[in-house]
């Protein structure tokens, strides 16, 4: 056995016979997701490197300490890409912390999420266990899917050491249109273009310099993107600059995310409705929010005040809304997201999973 992969199963072990919790960690890009730092950290790291990549297959397996942009890198040289775009936010994230925050970009609405193209996963259970589920191909994910469990889980399952991913081809075609609008008139939009065939991909309406702005990327078949380009109209914005401001979008690297700055005192809501839910009954005071995934991901800024407001808003259209980043990310206390139900569920799998309860205390599950 690989010695980095017995030292994280030996403190876990110890961790365990002490019944002391440890905080797993990466790259450390994440923390800032409303959930509390405590106990001994447990560096999954060490523990990196491709193990296979089957480009023909389209499957790559990686051990979870491996830094993100590592496997984008091995993944670019064959034209082949993680279609769920996880965010980075910073440099030095690890594939494990992708899959545990269950995190997906602005295609996320187009393509699927992060559980999506989990394969199989192996793993460190709470006893000290080395596990492995699912497998390489999509037959081996039937059933009880405890690869997928562990998408959003943010580490209260187990210790991520092993990922099995499907990706896909780089598509042959893309564009971006930007058009001039209200958010009114952009969701509606929006939702009538879904209910059409067309080479949608990703789209993000927001309040900018003074001007109400819709962005749609279409990727696919070349023939499609360009019939699609000829009937939508709006403007075409250049290749380069398009695909600079949808990594920005997808890093939070927009000027509208800076709006929030620390000293600003506001808190970052992600707000979770269905794609056709009309403008939300916001606070008046409150900025314009951004809206991804062709209106299913409205992101607001907005004081610790404005907290049940933001819930009442959401859940009046059949969502739900949750501090995503916390302007005293020391101070907050973790955000519950889920329904007491799943609630419930959740806490007897993880008994499960970890019985002794040692794996990031006080983690917020439930994202995405």
């Amino acid at each position: 056995m690989d010695q980095a992969l017995q030292t994280l199963i030996d403190q876990v072990r110890a961790a365990h016979a002490r019944q002391a919790p440890l905080r797993i960690g990466g790259g450390g890009t994440k923390q800032g997701m409303g959930s509390l730092p405590l106990g001994e950290l447990l560096d999954t790291r060490p523990y990196h490197g491709i193990v296979n990549h089957e480009p023909t297959e389209l499957v790559v397996t990686v051990r979870a300490g491996t830094p993100l942009t590592e496997l984008e890198q091995v993944l670019a040289q064959q034209r082949q890409y993680l279609p769920f775009e996880p965010p980075r936010f910073a440099s030095g994230g690890t594939v494990g912390g992708m899959v545990a925050a269950g995190l997906a970009g602005p295609a996320r609405a187009s393509v699927g999420g992060v559980r999506d193209y989990v394969l199989g996963v192996r793993m460190i259970n709470g006893l000290g266990q080395d596990l492995r589920f699912g497998g390489q191909v999509m037959k081996n994910v039937a059933g009880y899917d405890v690869s997928r469990l562990m998408a959003g889980s943010l580490g209260q399952l187990g210790v991520l050491t092993e990922v099995s991913l499907k990706v896909l081809p780089v598509p042959p075609a893309e564009a971006t249109l930007r058009f001039e609008c209200s958010q009114s008139d952009a969701l509606g939009r929006l939702q009538a273009w879904c209910g059409q065939p067309l080479p949608l991909n990703a789209s993000c309406w927001v309040h900018d310099a003074g001007a109400d702005t819709l962005y749609l990327r279409l990727r696919g078949a070349s023939a499609a993107v360009e019939s699609a380009c000829r009937s939508l109209g709006g403007e075409r914005m250049d290749a380069s600059a398009a695909a600079a401001d949808w990594e920005a979008c997808r890093d939070q690297r927009l000027p509208w995310f800076a709006a929030g700055a620390p000293d600003t005192g506001l808190d970052l809501w992600r707000l979770s409705v269905p794609t056709a839910a009309p403008a939300l009954d916001l606070p008046a005071d409150l900025m314009p929010p951004l809206i991804e995934w062709h209106g299913a991901l409205r992101w607001v800024w907005a004081p610790a005040a404005h907290a049940n407001a933001l819930r009442e808003a959401a859940r009046a259209v059949g969502g739900h809304a949750r501090r995503f980043r916390p302007s005293d990310a020391a101070a907050a206390a973790p955000e519950g997201g889920l329904p007491s139900a799943l609630r419930a569920l959740h806490e007897r799998v993880r008994q499960s999973f970890d019985p002794a309860g040692i794996f990031n205390p006080g983690a917020s599950v439930g994202m995405d």
